[in-house]
């Protein structure tokens, strides 16, 4: 599973870092949630929280089953 959470990271890679910002997979945990770190621009960034559950997490419960939550640590 973490393999495909981190290919549906791929995805989303190019749009964040065209603002300045990244994110790194950190862990998936059996349960189906997904915890992810913003770096760069994305760190600070009011607008992250959106980001991460709009758009983040959304195209990776699209790409992965079992996807339950996305969170940032």
């Amino acid at each position: 599973m973490k393999e495909q959470v981190q290919k549906a990271i791929e995805l989303i890679r190019p749009g964040l870092q065209a603002d300045g910002g990244d994110v790194e997979l950190v862990d998936v945990s059996p349960d189906g949630v997904v915890k992810v770190k913003l770096t760069g621009a994305c760190q600070g960034c009011p607008m992250s929280q959106m980001t991460l559950k709009m758009g983040i997490e959304k195209i990776i419960k699209n790409q992965v089953p079992g996807i339950k939550e996305v969170v940032s640590v």
